[in-house]
């Protein structure tokens, strides 16, 4: 290749270099944006509560109840006098989707607040808390989670060196076990970034542990924070990815022909690792979502980690480097061919709708993930066809050129990290639409009757609604006609009365219910127990926004 053609190749790559790097810098100001979300948002979803929240009931309840649109374990729960002091709620049961809770004392007239701590399945703690009287409201005492940035801040730094350790610490002792011909170039920037990779995940586990429990920094040290971290599935993660960090440095200082198994597992290491816990692992199909994580994480620790030791044996060794970037070049397509595949999959699954990746946190982090990866995959582009071959027939310009860009490869990965990091704080749309689904439910207690009244689904739109009578000591009352009111006088609506049918399975229902808004409505049930008798019931309800 002449010098003319080579300075033209340096022309039109350094033009898509500045295009690159314009679009990175907009990446990051976008990422530091949809990283700061203006509420905490779960990842379970409470669906119903028992006594409901605004309830107010005659007598103190033998026992408390929240269901949640996933299985949860519960991590503090708590229950608020109307004087502000604190009750800690230990005796409960899990079932299902349900946690049941005994209530230990007889309580006292006014208003409590039972506030609660569970995690998800998906390793993420969620909290909130649900308002009922006794007798009269008072003044609610103050109970509320709020969000505590600098953990936050945290909790996102920790994922940020934690993934850089595993994909470019352990994929990069990978690169040099497999395909370097030294394993000294580059080694002591893996070396830094597996040991970054190792302070991260245990700085990590110690955040999940204050997450967990909605403990400040200053309790990081406490032994029931470490244990509560331990007990959830991240606590899997963590412990995987220490052997895997383990493995890719111990490969690093054993003769070659020990480090490639070393190396490989180390690498099958960090796919587990990311298997092993958050919103994609815990969804279903687990036969296929976990594959798809595994496949996925050991792809971009294959990709990412050959990076910097590629572009620092081109800066340091470039005779030597040719052959590195000749079995990186080959071995690459398969490779992100498998990344693009689990990615889609993944991608499919999690959003399902496309205006999910418009509407929600989780799917406008996912189209900025996708600008990054186009950025990416047209800088390797050009990397591929157009610097590859005169890089490895010797041209030293070109090799300069690949270095450069190679080191832009690098930056672009990093703040890929750093919107995934961001997935820690947003439930995907997968989530959302299956809480979307839950029903909403209440239990109205009086002393002539009871009932319990649930509307599915429990957000703004058509609804049917079904309901379970009962007398006031939970005999049966056969009524001769039930109707249902929804009333939301402060949005101006009338109320809403529809009768309501006995198909023969015992439970009353009202089909085809539109309920046009969301917020706090007033359910009353119209009891007509006989001709001469009508028992009205009714308790606020909280409808979701669709």
């Amino acid at each position: 290749m002449n010098a003319a053609s080579s300075r033209s190749i340096v022309r039109r790559s350094g033009a898509s270099l500045k295009l690159i790097g314009g679009g990175l810098l907009a990446a990051f100001v976008l990422t530091a944006v949809l990283l700061l979300p203006g509420r905490a948002l779960a990842h379970a979803a409470l669906v119903a509560t028992d006594p409901a929240d605004g309830a107010v009931l005659a007598q103190s309840p033998a026992r408390f109840s929240l269901t949640f649109s996933e299985p949860v374990s519960p991590l503090v729960l708590t229950l608020v006098r109307p004087d502000g002091s604190q009750l800690a709620l230990t005796s409960f049961r899990l079932n299902e989707q349900t946690v049941e809770i005994d209530n230990p004392e007889t309580l006292k007239a006014g208003t409590h607040v039972l506030s609660w701590r569970v995690i998800s399945v998906d390793g993420h703690p969620v909290g909130g808390s649900a308002l009922f009287s006794i007798g009269a409201p008072s003044t609610p005492p103050v109970a509320g989670e709020t969000v505590d940035w600098t953990l936050r801040s945290a909790i996102w730094i920790g994922k940020l060196f934690l993934y850089a350790g595993l994909l470019l610490g352990v994929g990069g002792a990978f690169s040099l076990a497999w395909m370097a011909e030294d394993q000294h170039g580059g080694r002591r920037f893996v070396i830094a970034a597996i040991l970054g990779g190792l302070i991260a995940a245990l700085l990590s586990l110690g955040f999940q542990g204050l997450d967990a429990l909605g403990a400040p920094l200053v309790r990081f040290a406490e032994p029931v924070i470490w244990a509560t971290a331990l007990g959830t599935s991240f606590g899997w993660t963590v412990l995987i990815a220490l052997i895997a960090l383990g493995l890719g440095l111990l490969s690093l200082v054993v003769p070659r022909a020990n480090a490639k198994p070393l190396a490989i597992a180390g690498l099958a290491g960090v796919g587990a690792a990311l298997a092993a816990s958050g919103h994609a692992s815990a969804a279903e199909p687990q036969w296929l979502m976990r594959p798809s994580v595994f496949l996925h994480g050991t792809a971009i620790a294959f990709w990412s980690g050959a990076l910097a030791p590629l572009g620092l044996a081109l800066r340091h060794q470039p005779a030597e480097a040719r052959a590195f970037l000749r079995r990186f070049s080959h071995a690459i397509l398969p490779v992100v061919a498998v990344l693009v595949a689990s990615g889609t999959v993944l991608a499919i699954i999690q959003v399902q709708t496309l205006p999910a990746l418009v509407h929600t946190a989780y799917g406008r982090l996912l189209l900025l993930k996708l600008v990054l990866l186009l950025f990416l995959f047209t800088l390797a582009a050009v990397n591929r066809w157009t610097l590859t071959m005169p890089a490895e027939a010797g041209d030293t310009e070109v090799q300069r050129r690949l270095v450069r860009s190679i080191r832009i490869e690098v930056l672009i990965v990093l703040a890929i990290f750093g919107v995934t990091a961001g997935w820690r704080f947003t439930p995907p749309p997968r989530a959302l639409a299956i809480a979307a689904a839950q029903p909403v439910s209440i239990h109205i207690h009086t002393l002539k009757a009871m009932a319990d009244l649930s509307i599915i689904p429990g957000h703004a739109g058509q609804v049917a609604a079904s309901m379970v009578i009962m007398s006031g000591d939970f005999g049966p009352l056969d009524a001769k006609q039930v109707t249902l009111v929804l009333s939301k006088p402060d949005s101006g609506i009338e109320p809403i009365k529809r009768p309501a049918t006995k198909p023969g399975d015992g439970t009353w229902r009202v089909d085809n219910l539109v309920i046009p808004l969301p917020g706090r409505w007033t359910a009353r049930l119209d009891i007509l127990v006989t001709d001469f008798e009508m028992v009205k019931i009714e308790a606020p309800i909280e409808i979701r926004s669709d």
